[in-house]
Order: C-alpha cells, then structure tokens, then sequence
C-alpha cells in the first residue's frame, strides 16, 4: 500500500475517533446575542423599571444610588441562574430554541455554576475582549462559557 493511502486511511480513523458524540449543535452567536436581548427586556428592564419608580421614586434617584442599580443587578443574576439551572433556558434562550449545558456531559449545570457563569459574562463584557472570542473558536464560545466550563447548544425543533 502507497504512503499517501496510508495516511489518508490514519486521517479518516483519527476523524471518527475525535467527532463529537453530541446529541445537539452549537448555537449561532447571533441567536445568542437575541436571547440575550430578549432577556433584558423581558426580566431585567422590569427589575430596573420596578426599583426606580416603585422604590426609588424616580430616574434622578435611581441615577444616584449605586445600591439601586446593584440591587437590579443582583436580582436579575438570581433570576438568570434560577432559570438555567431548572432547565438550562431563559426565556430568551427558550424563543430562539437554544440551551445552556455542561460542556463534558452535556447535562443541566447547577445554580451556583449558572451564577458564576453569570458573573463572568459581566467580567468578560467588561473588558470587551471576551465577547469577540467565538468569533476566534470554531465550538462558538465565549469567555465566560470557557471560565464555567459550558457550552451553549442548538436544540432540534421537537426538543423544545
């Protein structure tokens, strides 16, 4: 047999040895960045909304307290985590058919781990860099998805 067939036949049992064993598919960026849209209006601008009129009184104390705006952000980071560790989707993820799992195991993560993914998604906002690395990545994620050790999945139509 010629070296080149021999190769080619390594390449081929190598490819089926590394293909990916999962029932699902990565999720596009851009329905990610959807869901996440989706998310903060429909949980996170009613939790500012509620604490600056029904609280505060209005935008200018709002603007003001640094505990308002904490507080807002706190409860929408437990309302997140609740949602990804009971079934992996927020309402957001659940509209454009996507979910959050366990990169290893394919598996709902827990509450904390859903909470820490939350808190590194703001880090990895924040510094700006940490978004643009699924453009880098062929699993499509991001920093904050590789810091939780998770991946975000495309659902087939009839797992919805």
């Amino acid at each position: 047999m010629r070296f080149r067939d021999l190769k080619k036949q390594s390449q081929k049992n190598n490819y089926k040895k590394t293909k990916k064993t999962s029932l699902y598919n990565e999720a596009r960026y851009a329905d990610r960045i959807k869901a996440l849209i989706t998310d903060m209006f429909m949980i996170y601008i009613p939790i500012l909304y509620i604490i600056t009129y029904a609280v505060l009184g209005g935008k200018d104390d709002f603007q003001e307290s640094w505990i308002g705006q904490l507080v807002g952000v706190m409860l929408y980071a437990f309302i997140y985590a609740t949602f990804l560790a009971r079934s992996g989707q927020t309402p957001g993820k659940k509209a454009y058919t996507i979910k959050v799992v366990d990169a290893k195991t394919y598996e709902k993560i827990s509450f904390l781990r859903a909470l820490w993914r939350f808190v590194a998604f703001l880090f990895s906002a924040t510094i700006g860099v940490g978004l643009f690395v699924p453009f880098f990545r062929k699993d499509n994620r991001a920093l904050h998805d590789l810091m939780a050790g998770t991946v975000v999945e495309a659902l087939p139509d009839n797992q919805i």
